[in-house]
This record gives structure tokens, C-alpha cells and sequence, in this order.
């Protein structure tokens, strides 16, 4: 019987694809603070839907606000916290964000990332949630990296080698943070084409002046490299797996992944998968993606985008640059620098690692 099993996956193995299924997760009452964001989503997107959009947004659309308090006592536990309450900040600001970056309502009910032409952050809505009594804040931003194509480095690159080290903060399965002098003592270097290349500068010149305008500084450019082979290889392990799990079942076949939308998740976007080869993407889902140049001997695709840009040069970074300059002498590279020298430094060193 096992024989017979063994023979068969061999000779299927070069014909028989497995596809992967992106895991859908699903939020519930271990997860208070996410169930509690999913559900406001799903409700104020709901509620803006009976709001006619207005011709432009007036001064008190930025001081409006919507909130709810619930008590399910006991009802959909095992979903939601049994009281909560869900608080939007200026819902018409938002949603009028939402719909220059070219978020419909079905997307960003999944929170997903799309669309736009800029690196910087793209807010897309905030809220405070109170759950137990602790109220918590947060923001939602388009992620910069790929639901389905595996990210293998990242980076958190500031255009400065001092004191930079890769962060040890990450769990110990997580993807370490690596940081400018870790790429540059690895000879990485970013290859995508003198086309794509003057592109992605002019538009990282733009938002990085900006930025110097409102006096912002110590922003990165978040750097995640998928690497083609080796997410091909890790695909060839998963179908092994998936074959060897076959015949331990008596040669039944049991799927790798699968879609669907259970009853209490939020609607699921990828109900209708597109299939792609290694390495390809949705342009129009996966905005912050580039690919390596077709010449390069490593086939990459490169998700960049800026972030941390809520760091203002005020009296503390002035006194910290000072400090710096009279403990390194006025010639020496410091960290802390004014925002016209940080946005010069960030842009030549990001020239000089593209290619």
C-alpha cells in the first residue's frame, strides 16, 4: 500500500501544482483589540454609506466625530468582548483620503493596500477603542508590503551608518530589521533599471522635500526584498509536504490552502484568487512593489515606502545636534541633523544604493 503510494507521488510530482491560499486570519475574542477594530470598520463604513458626499470638506468635517457603545452582555462572545465602545475621528476627512488614494469601501473593510502615488504613510482612518475600561488609539495605514509574495530582508534604511544596528526587538521568529550599515556591509544593492530607477527618486525627491518643509526629520525608507528562487524552493518544500501528507492518508487529496469568508470574519477581498507566477504581482494591489532589472543575476522584487515621519526638529533634536557637534567636532557625520541636511543625506545615499 505504501509502495503504491510512494510510486505515485513520484510520478505526479512534476505535474501536480499546489497553490498556496493566503490564510485568512480571523479575530476573535483572544484578540479583543482587533475584533473591537474589525466590527467599527465594518459599522461606521455602513453608516458613511447613507451619507451624501459632500461638494468639499468644510472646518467642522475635521473636528466631527462618530462613536458607539455596545453591550452585548454575553451575546457573540466567542467574536467580540462582551462591552466595548468605537470612537471614529473625523469620518468625512477620512473617507474622502480614502477615495484619492482609490479605496472602495469592500477594500478597506478588509483593510488592504492599495493605489497612490507617493511613499509617504496613507491614513486611511482613526479610532480610539475601549475594551475593558483601557481605551486605545490607533490609526490605519496601507501596509507597505505584500499580502502573498514573502518578504526574506528587511531593511529600515535612514541614510546614516552611526550607531545603526539591526534591531533586536523582534520576536524570535519574526524577520530581524537590518539597517544601513548591515546593507551596505552585505554589498546589497537595490536593481531596478535606470527607468524604474529615476522614477521611484523623483517621487522619493518629492515627498522628502515635503517633509523638510514641515520640519520633519529621523523618517526611513522601509525596504522589504522577496527573493524569487527562494520563494520557488520554499513552494517545491510545501508541495513535498503536501505530497508526503497525501500518502499518510491513504492517497487521499487534501487541499493546501483555501478561500472563503467564515460567518465571523469581515468580507474577504480575495473570495476570486488570481494566479500568479514566481516573482509577478497585482500592480494596482501591490503599489509599493518594483521588480529587479531583468539583467540582474537575482530575481527580486523590492517593496519600498517611507515611514516614521511624526519626528518634528524641535528644541530637543535642536539641543541633541548641538550636543553632537561639540562631542564629534563640526566636520564629523552625526545622526541628529536639521531637516534640510537629514532630506539631502537620505536622498544622496538613496541614489547611490540604486541601480
Amino acid at each position: 500500500m505504501a509502495a503504491n503510494c510512494n510510486a505515485s507521488a513520484s510520478k505526479t510530482k512534476t505535474k501536480k501544482k499546489h497553490f498556496v491560499a493566503q490564510k485568512v486570519k480571523l479575530f476573535r475574542a483572544s484578540e479583543p483589540l482587533l475584533s473591537v477594530l474589525m466590527w467599527g470598520v465594518n459599522h461606521t463604513i455602513n453608516e458613511l454609506s447613507h451619507v451624501q458626499i459632500p461638494v468639499m470638506l468644510m472646518p467642522d468635517d475635521f473636528k466631527a466625530f462618530s462613536k458607539i457603545k455596545v453591550d452585548n452582555h454575553l451575546f457573540n462572545k466567542e467574536n467580540l468582548p462582551s462591552r466595548f465602545k468605537f470612537k471614529e475621528y473625523c469620518p468625512m476627512v477620512f473617507r474622502n483620503l480614502r477615495e484619492r488614494f482609490c479605496i472602495d469601501d469592500q477594500d478597506y473593510q478588509y483593510i488592504v493596500e492599495c493605489h497612490g502615488n507617493t511613499l509617504l504613510p496613507q491614513f486611511l482612518g482613526m479610532y480610539r477603542l475601549t475594551v475593558d475600561g483601557v481605551e486605545t488609539y490607533m490609526t490605519v495605514t496601507r501596509n507597505v508590503f505584500s499580502h502573498r509574495l514573502t518578504v526574506h530582508r528587511k531593511y529600515d534604511l535612514k541614510g546614516s551608518t552611526v550607531s545603526r544596528e539591526a534591531s533586536g526587538k523582534e520576536k524570535a521568529k519574526e524577520l530581524p530589521t537590518l539597517k544601513d550599515n548591515d546593507f551596505l556591509n552585505e554589498g546589497q544593492r537595490i536593481q531596478i533599471g535606470d527607468e524604474n530607477k529615476k522614477m521611484f527618486l523623483d517621487k522619493l525627491k518629492r515627498d522628502v522635500e515635503f517633509l523638510a518643509q514641515l520640519k520633519i526629520m529621523d523618517y526611513s525608507l522601509l525596504v522589504g526584498i522577496h527573493d524569487v528562487d527562494r520563494a520557488e524552493q520554499e513552494e517545491v518544500e510545501v508541495e513535498e509536504k503536501g505530497e508526503e501528507e497525501d500518502c499518510e492518508n491513504d492517497g487521499m487529496s487534501h487541499p493546501v490552502g483555501s478561500y472563503g469568508t467564515p460567518p465571523d470574519s469581515p468580507g474577504n477581498m480575495l473570495s476570486f484568487p488570481q494566479i500568479f507566477g514566481p516573482g509577478e504581482f497585482d500592480p494596482t494591489v501591490d503599489v509599493y512593489a518594483i521588480k529587479s532589472h531583468d539583467n540582474t543575476p537575482r530575481k527580486e522584487v523590492f517593496f519600498m515606502a517611507i515611514i516614521d515621519i511624526l519626528t518634528h526638529y524641535d528644541a530637543k533634536k535642536k539641543a541633541a545636534h548641538a550636543a553632537k557637534t561639540v562631542k564629534h567636532g563640526a566636520g564629523a557625520e552625526i545622526s541628529t541633523v536639521n531637516p534640510e541636511q537629514y532630506s539631502k543625506r537620505f536622498l544622496e545615499f538613496m541614489s547611490n544604493i540604486i541601480t
